[in-house]
């Protein structure tokens, strides 16, 4: 487990600082000096054009993640963050050997079925590096979401019903492939684009908190709904995955009314969206 921790180490030293960031601490030279590097020299002048035009609007304080137009974003970034984490995701990853062994697998059987769980895991991860350029932001969400969803609902069937512990696992398998592949990695590209650029960094911290605050009530209160004896009487093991099924439908539903998509827009472009936004709600009659 050190290997990887080391790795992480050694290659975040070649990792650029944000451009954004850069130009907030004013060094817009190095900003240009790695936009020039990432996308051309054109390209980057037009990007710098937009940050400095951005960072001028106005001084960037707490309380503006609260004005009209920029507690709409936080609001929509937060309940994103949560309803990463009520897909139940965590709750396959911290509880896998013990849910596969409640449903007949043996000790060895629950341990390389959760190192299949794993191993999807990184797998999907990379067709989501693959597809988030290509596809979009949404679709890729609707799709997952939506995946998950039925997932959720088969293990729930399979553990109701006492179904082979092999239907369980792919039904499990199959629920992974879907958050790797959308809702895992694409809500943190959503969440680092949404945010105005003068506000980002004390929006996604509040965000950040959100989902893990989110992962903490949802990896706690599940042994209670797991081990309820009436819930486990009337549900059998079910009950809690239907639960997070149904709200995997709900961040369907969120994602296709409420998120914008960012794909291939510039940060300024998407903060635009917002200022139409606080536009809008301070003049309704428009």
């Amino acid at each position: 487990e050190a290997i990887p921790a080391v790795l992480l180490l050694v290659l975040l030293i070649l990792v650029p600082e944000s451009p954004r960031w850069l130009f907030k601490q004013g060094q817009r030279e190095k900003a240009g000096a790695i936009l020039r590097r990432a996308s051309g020299s054109r390209i980057a002048e037009e990007e710098l054009a937009r940050i400095e035009e951005a960072l001028t609007k106005d001084k960037a304080i707490l309380a503006e993640l609260f004005r009209p137009g920029m507690r709409t974003v936080l609001v929509i970034g937060i309940v994103l963050a949560i309803l990463q984490q009520t897909s139940g995701i965590n709750v396959i990853m911290y509880y896998a050997p013990e849910i596969f062994k409640q449903v007949g697998s043996g000790t060895g059987d629950a341990l390389l079925q959760t190192i299949a769980v794993g191993s999807v895991n990184l797998l999907f991860t990379f067709v989501a590096i693959w597809a988030v350029d290509r596809l979009g932001r949404k679709p890729l969400m609707i799709v997952g979401a939506a995946g998950m969803a039925l997932a959720q609902a088969g293990i729930g069937i399979a553990a109701f019903t006492g179904a082979s512990p092999w239907l369980l696992v792919g039904f499990v398998l199959g629920f992974i492939a879907c958050f790797a592949s959308s809702m895992g990695p694409v809500v943190w590209v959503v969440l680092s684009e949404i945010f105005p650029t003068r506000i980002r960094g004390r929006a996604m911290g509040l965000a950040t908190i959100s989902l893990w605050g989110a992962n903490l009530v949802v990896s706690q209160t599940f042994p209670m709904l797991n081990e309820n004896p009436w819930l486990g009487e009337v549900f059998n093991p079910s009950f809690p995955f239907w639960v997070y099924g149904s709200l995997c439908v709900v961040t369907v539903i969120f994602v296709l009314k409420v998120i914008p998509e960012t794909k291939g827009k510039p940060l300024e472009e998407i903060e635009k969206i917002w200022h139409v936004e606080l536009r809008h709600e301070q003049n309704p009659s428009r």
